[in-house]
């Protein structure tokens, strides 16, 4: 569909006239023609004739009415990209809005087609129902465009699926109260399956005419799914909702500092929705990948975090059976080969006693060890077998006739001698098949097979902690497998033989699983609950306590700092992510457990828009533009060459000396400069919808006409920064302040507008409260007529924020040589009259302003911020500088505090961390909250320790 509309289609109409303006084109008076004017010759030639018009030429013909068809379709108000128009109607307008993951790859298209429906509801006087369908408010409640406009503005996506049933049923209600009302579905055009009868919600909302559906007309989002740690390779799963033209990317994979450990590229075929991206690392890089994203798709659908559980664990494999050269596939090895080798390194002792491999995979330090009937133990193997698990290692242990006759503490249960053998005189007479997977071990998720039958095991001492060391049971009660946690690691044991010799589970995909888990143990973190060194601890238990969450993503896959309403992560969570639990990491940092967004077996389809019935219409992904300007030119080009038509029919430009001509031609001179002035101030530069969500400019703000500059910075309070010259520095300063602005909005009452860079020399600067300098080793040293601005400056009440953005290269020490920036820095504090200055104190209002802080860090931690000095008690004030309000003039640092402060467009930090910690980035942007607090407001929580006087004397 063609995308163009007019804001006044009724005029189109005027196009019926255009055949009656070609039959009045096409008669023209005759040309005039010169004759003398002898009286009496003149009465003579008279003779009576009778005289017809002449014809005007085809193709001026043509030309006047291609003139009239522009001028009809200028007035018709023409729009390219035009927004989608409400519905019609009286009453208020309910927006629906998908806020989920999918959304965000397009979110400021998404955006600014939402404003353009806000601005269209305020031209018509209707109420706005705001309904995101991520946090879906519980009563919809009717807002003024003016703020359903701020409340689109702090509108991000979410980081997992939308509730789109939830925020149906909302605007249900609305509509129940509003019959007039009309319906806006902005849909990501994702379907993940949560609402199956959603056509059926749509259809309760009432007649299809009072809905409208946009969505579509923008690329699919991509998201990632099924991450799995190879043999050979790390694979991932790359996504989109429905088949459509090929799609090329790169996955970049990550470890938790953010460093790039590797890439791949992939390609979606066409009419395919899925395919696979494969990085070929070593398993040493691939056991360190803790995050992989698509570049350059900001949704958190397309990142996939990597916690322990995809590692690829060592794992050592160690028999006490002789068979393992002559019969290699009956031996142990081969059925533990087969089944750890999907998900773990191998290696497998093949040579040697059992004591010598041991001692070498001791000595390599493998998180895993397995043993395979090996009986007698050295007590000095067996000390270091003690310590390997209490430091965190993992011993499994198979029975068999060796385990089964020795006397071996190093075992999570006491064994009687001779194990349970069918036909003995412990037997059963049947074999025993798999019985029950107690809920308090590792294996609680599975179900037991029906088929896995048991010939003969070692049998466990009945004592009080058996049944909490159980992890699996026969069918006629009896252990087999037992586990518990010693130290930081644990001990599993295998009542039967790892081959097929006591049981047939070493042939069952119930074995695989149940090693998978058990493997896993040497990731989880041992038991919340403290008891003594050699207490029974249930491996899985699932009343320990709960993870806190750590780093977690928001809707474009940007690590962020937990929120208030974020709930501690479950022990045994298995789903994907949801409003309670958003996906990131959560627990300790030695024990991180990953949360996606998406399961390994999702798969997001496309949503079916006809079928929620109303009208569909695409959504624009550029801004709409308006062609009455353009259009206009056109038609005053035209009018230009029709003038120059007639005066040619006429005959003027044979006869340019004439005098009648040059005046002519001098009317049209005039008549062709006008409209070019007029076509000219008629063109028009890319339109937005009013009220949507602008890109921020990718230069910084020059100095602008007097008038201009005064109104921008003066109409919304505005952070500014100096223009250094240097492009990256300014763009970060930029960045920086835009995304402090938008902590603030989101944070405090204070909305500020976008940042503005100020050029020092030429620009007023008392319009600012907040100046950010960045200081590089070459700025130039300002003249002095700019240094006596910035002491005016400061005089009167600014604040400057000088940063030499080095605290990692200087080292801070007294009598340390100053970095190249320091030293220009202090080169140009010698030249203003500045105050004596002190690091800031534990009890100074910067500490307290908004939030309550120790430190005020950037990108790096190192620099140390200084103030002007508070005065003494009973100390002369009477300072070279004074700030108003107690408010200090001079804010010096060296942490890059713009660095930290930088983000994207999609809102992805910009900048690296040093050293990285992850609440540092959310103390950098505290620290700024409260040095604009502290600027705006003065030293008012300092005068708090008047309160009680106050009160005092009140009461009196």
């Amino acid at each position: 569909m063609l995308p163009l509309a007019f804001t006044t289609p009724l005029l189109l109409t005027a196009f019926i006239a255009l055949p009656v303006l070609w039959f009045l084109l096409r008669v023209v008076p005759p040309r005039p023609r010169e004759v003398a004017f002898p009286p009496l010759r003149l009465l003579l030639g008279i003779t009576p004739k009778e005289e017809s018009a002449s014809r005007t030429p085809w193709w001026l013909t043509l030309l006047r009415l291609l003139l009239a068809a522009l001028v009809i379709l200028a007035a018709a108000g023409p729009v390219w990209n035009p927004p989608a128009a409400a519905p019609s109607g009286s009453g208020p307008l309910v927006l629906v809005i998908d806020q989920g993951w999918p959304a965000a790859a397009s979110w400021e298209a998404r955006r600014s087609a939402a404003a353009a429906l806000i601005d269209e509801a305020e031209t018509g006087g209707r109420g706005v129902a705001f309904i995101p369908t991520g946090d879906v408010p519980r009563e919809a409640t009717l807002l003024t465009p003016a703020a359903a406009r701020d409340r689109l503005r702090s509108l991000e996506p979410v980081p997992y699926a939308p509730a789109r049933s939830e925020a149906l049923a909302v605007a249900g209600r609305v509509l129940a109260a509003e019959p007039e009302a009309g319906v806006v579905f902005l849909s990501d055009g994702v379907d993940m399956g949560a609402d199956p009868d959603l056509a059926r919600a749509f259809a309760d909302l009432g007649p299809a005419g009072r809905l409208l559906v946009v969505g579509g007309g923008v690329a699919a989002p991509l998201a990632l799914a099924g991450a799995e740690n190879g043999v050979e390779a790390l694979t991932v799963n790359v996504l989109r909702p429905a088949a459509a033209p090929p799609r090329a990317g790169r996955v970049i994979a990550r470890d938790m500092r953010g460093l790039t450990l590797g890439e791949a590229a992939f390609t979606v075929p066409e009419g395919a929705s899925e395919t696979e991206a494969r990085l070929d690392m070593p398993v040493e890089i691939r056991n360190e990948v803790a995050r992989l994203e698509i570049a350059g798709e900001a949704s958190a659908g397309a990142v996939q975090l990597l916690d322990k559980r995809w590692r690829r664990r060592a794992v050592g494999v160690v028999s006490g059976t002789s068979t393992d050269t002559g019969q290699p596939l009956l031996a142990p090895t081969y059925y533990l080969s087969r089944a750890l080798g999907p998900f773990a390194d191998l290696r497998v002792a093949e040579t040697g006693s059992a004591t010598e491999n041991i001692n070498r995979f001791l000595e390599q330090r493998l998180p895993v060890l397995v043993l395979t009937d090996v009986g007698a133990i050295p007590p000095a193997t067996r000390a270091r077998l003690a310590r390997f698990v209490e430091d965190g290692g993992v011993l499994v242990r198979f029975a068999g006739p060796r385990l089964a006759n020795a006397q071996d503490d190093l075992l999570p249960v006491k064994l009687r001698r001779g194990g349970r053998v069918l036909g003995g005189s412990l037997s059963w007479e049947t074999p025993q098949s798999l019985g029950a997977l107690t809920p308090e071990g590792p294996f609680r998720d599975l179900r037991p097979p029906n088929d896995v039958t048991v010939t003969r095991q070692v049998l466990a001492e009945p004592e009080g902690t058996l049944g909490d060391r159980t992890w699996a049971t026969l069918a006629d009660g009896t252990p087999l497998v037992t586990g518990m946690r010693r130290g930081k690691g644990a001990l599993v044991l295998f009542h039967v033989t790892g081959d097929t010799s006591w049981s047939n589970l070493p042939l069952s995909g119930t074995f695989v699983e149940m090693l998978r888990r058990v493997i896993a143990l040497s990731d989880a973190p041992p038991p919340a609950e403290t008891a003594p060194a050699d207490a029974a601890h249930t491996a899985g238990r699932p009343d320990v306590a709960a993870l806190p969450p750590a780093r977690l993503l928001d809707g474009f896959g940007a690590f962020r700092p937990a929120g208030p309403t974020v709930r501690a992560l479950p022990s045994d969570y298995a789903g994907r992510a949801t409003a309670d639990h958003p996906p990131g990491f959560y627990g300790p940092p030695d024990g991180l457990v990953a949360v996606n967004t998406l399961l390994p077996a999702d798969r997001p389809r496309a949503l079916d828009l006809s079928a929620l019935g109303g009208r569909v219409e695409p959504l624009q992904e550029s801004a709409p533009r308006d062609l009455r300007g353009p259009v206009l030119l056109a038609a005053v080009l035209l009018l230009l060459l029709d003038a120059l038509a007639v005066l040619f029919l006429a005959g003027g430009i044979a006869r340019l000396g004439g005098r009648g001509t040059r005046r002519g031609a001098a009317a049209v001179l005039a008549l062709a400069v006008v409209a070019g002035a007029a076509g000219l101030a008629a063109l028009p530069s890319p339109a937005v919808a009013q009220g949507s969500v602008q890109a921020r400019p990718q230069a910084p703000e020059r100095a602008q006409p007097n008038d201009d500059f005064a109104l921008k910075a003066t109409l919304q309070t505005r952070l500014a920064y100096v223009v250094t010259g240097d492009t990256e520095v300014d763009d970060i300063s930029r960045a920086g302040l835009d995304g402090l602005a938008t902590f603030l909005g989101q944070r405090t009452a204070l909305q500020a507008g976008d940042a503005m860079g100020v050029d020092i020399s030429r620009d007023e600067l008392a319009f600012f409260p907040l100046l950010y300098w960045p200081i590089l080793a070459d700025t130039p040293m300002p003249p002095p007529a700019v240094l006596a601005r910035i002491d005016a400056y400061m005089k009167q009440g600014g604040t400057v924020i000088f940063d030499t953005r080095d605290a990692i290269e200087s080292t801070g020490a007294p009598g340390a040589p100053l970095s190249p920036a320091g030293a220009r820095l202090k080169e140009i504090l010698s030249r203003l009259d500045i105050p004596e200055l002190e690091p800031v104190p534990r009890d100074h209002v910067l500490t307290k302003a908004f939030y309550l802080l120790k430190d005020f860090p950037g990108r790096f931690t190192g620099g140390t911020t200084w103030v002007e000095a508070l005065p003494t008690a009973g100390a002369d004030e009477d300072r070279p500088a004074r700030a108003g309000d107690g408010v200090s003039p001079v804010i010096i640092t060296a942490n890059d505090l713009a660095g930290a402060w930088a983000v994207s467009r999609n809102g992805e930090p910009m900048l690296p961390l040093t050293p990285g910690e992850p609440r540092q980035r959310e103390i950098a942007f505290r620290a700024g909250a409260n040095m604009v607090m502290y600027v705006l407001t003065g030293n008012y929580k300092a005068d708090q320790v008047h309160v009680p006087a106050l009160l005092e004397r009140l009461g009196q």
